[in-house]
């Protein structure tokens, strides 16, 4: 019982060490006068706006850049997963 805790501990301790790694990366992705920044944890840091843009011209591109945001942020959290060895037991 002691040994499941324990590898319980690990596990946790692993992700949040990934977790914290991947705070410090961030992909940034530009369309059509929207620019967003996104950090390895999917958190917005950064959002500018062209003001030229119409409000129909804005809602798409605002949609196009938050998905292709987070698509490349989920290709940047499975390359460093990988890159750190994955969490054991997850396979």
């Amino acid at each position: 019982m002691f040994a499941k805790l324990k590898y319980m501990k690990d596990l946790r301790s692993q992700a949040k060490t990934m977790q914290n790694a991947l705070a410090q990366e961030s992909v940034t992705v530009e369309k059509g006068g929207v620019k967003i920044t996104m950090n390895g944890n999917m958190e917005i840091i950064s959002l500018s706006i062209n003001e030229g843009l119409g409000k129909e011209s804005l809602e798409g591109m605002l949609t196009d850049c938050f998905n292709e945001a987070i698509k490349k942020t989920q290709r940047l959290m499975a390359q460093k997963m990988q890159e750190m060895g994955g969490l054991p037991g997850l396979r």
